[in-house]
């Protein structure tokens, strides 16, 4: 197994994966590493094993950078099975409740939508991974338990309606981070008075980064490696919504080495993405109270480009 990793490339970038349903996240990650025969890799925030889309995953250096893309909003399809609600809020779980449903119009279903857009609190699913007492929610309720949840706030920046059946809705959602669209589904079949759960979803966006660009694990493997390697997109594309710095030559030298500098036209505050002649993108920079920009992310490539 040792030399198996010694063997393993130090490849950097970010591989935009469309996840089939039925795997889950961390399963999708190891085949799409093992593809790459890269030496390190993470996801920017799992998936469901049942929902299929857009999972970016980053591979060497991009890993240092994944945790600000967990913050980013996010946008999905979704198909609500109404008139069933079960004790995960999708499909794969056990029916707790059944009710009937209302005879749907466009103008209902608006009606019973409108006080989900916006700023509002949600209560987490119990089958989730937040803790409680240092345990994990789904490990809780497989034990039977049903803890308290506090709502939590978040923003539903859109919430359209794309079409509906007599016992369906199919929307599309924009979201802040933070949001479960099982508890989504969830709270609209309660606002119809039938119930209703997850039967369909799929994630579009990423913050800037988009499905369209997307690559299943099918179809990654039927490329030969140096084509794999190409689907691979910049790392600073997980940080887009930074502001650009531009650094000289001795700038970019001092921030390699640790030390705050003064840039002309910089930010006046916030983090940075960090820029130097001959490197491209060196990672990211926060804007310090007495103007300079110190380095905080930055990105250890021994040479410019995708691979050492």
């Amino acid at each position: 197994m040792s030399q198996f990793r010694s063997n393993r490339r130090p490849i950097h970038g970010v591989f935009l994966l469309d996840k089939v349903p039925g795997y889950s996240s961390n399963a999708s990650l190891q085949k799409v590493k093992r593809l790459f025969n890269a030496q390190k890799a993470g996801h920017t925030g799992s998936l469901d094993p049942i929902a299929s889309g857009l999972l970016p995953i980053c591979l060497g250096e991009a890993t240092k950078l994944s945790s600000y893309l967990l913050h980013s909003d996010k946008r999905y399809v979704v198909r609500v099975r109404l008139g069933v609600e079960t004790d995960t809020a999708d499909i794969e779980g056990a029916v707790i409740l059944q009710g009937e449903v209302p005879p749907l119009t466009a103008s209902l279903i608006d009606e019973v939508l409108t006080p989900f857009r916006g700023a509002i609190a949600q209560v987490p699913p119990m089958y989730s991974a937040l803790k409680h007492q240092g345990q994990r929610l789904y490990d809780l309720a497989r034990k039977g338990l049903d803890i308290e949840r506090e709502p939590r706030p978040i923003t539903i920046y859109e919430l359209l309606l794309q079409g509906f059946t007599e016992t369906s809705l199919d929307l599309e959602v924009h979201c802040s981070k933070g949001t479960y669209i099982r508890s989504l589904a969830q709270d609209i079949g309660r606002a119809l008075g039938c119930g209703g759960h997850v039967e369909v979803l799929r994630r579009t966006a990423v913050g800037d980064l988009r499905l369209e660009n997307a690559t299943t694990v099918d179809g990654l493997e039927a490329l030969e490696l140096p084509v794999r390697d190409r689907c691979l997109q910049p790392m600073d594309g997980l940080v887009a919504h930074f502001p650009r710095v531009e650094l000289s030559d001795s700038l970019s030298a001092l921030v390699r080495q640790g030390n705050p500098v003064l840039v002309t036209q910089a930010p006046t505050s916030g983090w940075v993405r960090l820029y130097g002649p001959g490197i491209g993108f060196m990672g990211l920079g926060e804007v310090l109270d007495d103007g300079r920009v110190g380095p905080r992310r930055i990105l250890q490539l021994g040479t410019p480009g995708t691979i050492e």
